[in-house]
């Protein structure tokens, strides 16, 4: 699925680019090339989906999943992959209207994902386990701290983190969030490493 190269899945607390161009839309999601491979992959990132292969043969006739970073700073970035590594974080939020404003296709269940830390380095394998579309004041706590990655206030700290990055993002096209807004959550699990 070529929709996260579109745009940029926002997990906040808790983008696709080649060649360093950013395409920023309002996901948490960010990807950085850096060590390539002859075919313009990240050489972790061909190890990791190799290392998934060998013992998933299942999968050998898959093509290998699109890599992205969480969030858009070196800081949340790094922070967001280790949280998905250890399994702490297990969701991710965009903004339904961008999708719609760049005609992306919405994630789907199924869809894998080799998460990166900022530098592009590979960390986890992700796979969608739930897609929903809901108002951002109708998100649960339950949702929260699965993207959040902790059980500390995490509904408070998911509308904070999010209203303002939203905020943000839509301060460009002129338009203000909404507590109506509706959000793409997306539940995954980890499926590599196994441990």
């Amino acid at each position: 699925m070529k929709h996260i190269s579109i745009f940029l899945f926002l997990i906040l607390i808790g983008c696709k680019n080649e060649t360093k161009n950013k395409s920023e839309i309002g996901t948490e999601n960010q990807f950085e090339m850096t060590t390539e491979t002859k075919d313009g992959i990240e050489k972790s990132v061909s190890e990791m989906w190799s290392e998934f292969i060998e013992s998933n043969p299942e999968f050998k006739n898959d093509g290998i999943p699109e890599s992205d970073f969480f969030h858009n700073n070196e800081k949340d970035a790094n922070r967001l992959a280790e949280l998905t590594l250890t399994g702490k974080k297990r969701a991710s939020s965009g903004l339904y209207s961008l999708y719609e404003q760049y005609n992306a296709d919405l994630p789907t269940v199924g869809t894998k994902q080799i998460v990166t830390d900022f530098n592009g380095k590979a960390k986890a394998i992700i796979e969608n386990v739930s897609v929903d579309t809901i108002p951002f004041n109708k998100i649960s706590k339950e949702y929260a701290e699965m993207d959040m990655g902790t059980n500390i206030e995490p509904l408070e700290k998911w509308k904070k983190a999010h209203w303002e990055f939203f905020e943000n993002f839509l301060k460009e096209s002129g338009e203000k969030p909404t507590e109506e807004m509706l959000i793409v959550a997306v539940r995954f699990k980890k499926i590599w490493p196994e441990k």
